[in-house]
């Protein structure tokens, strides 16, 4: 492999990286407004963004009657 094609994966690897990072913050905003504002309200709020694309899969499949 030559160096440019090592660039180009990292590229690419960072560009998914980011709108990873993009997506978690957006909702983790949601997420926290949506709080009562104490502080595990606060803690919930960040890990429910951390595993909210799991629910929208678990209800999509049972949206199509995969038999969930």
């Amino acid at each position: 492999m030559t160096r440019n094609d090592d660039s180009a994966r990292y590229y690419g690897t960072a560009q998914w990286t980011f709108l990873a990072v993009l997506c978690y913050v957006g909702a983790a905003i949601y997420f926290i407004t949506i709080s009562d504002g104490s502080f595990w309200g606060v803690i919930v709020g960040l890990l429910q963004a951390l595993v909210w694309p799991v629910y929208v899969v678990y209800y999509v499949l049972v949206a199509l009657g995969a038999g969930l």
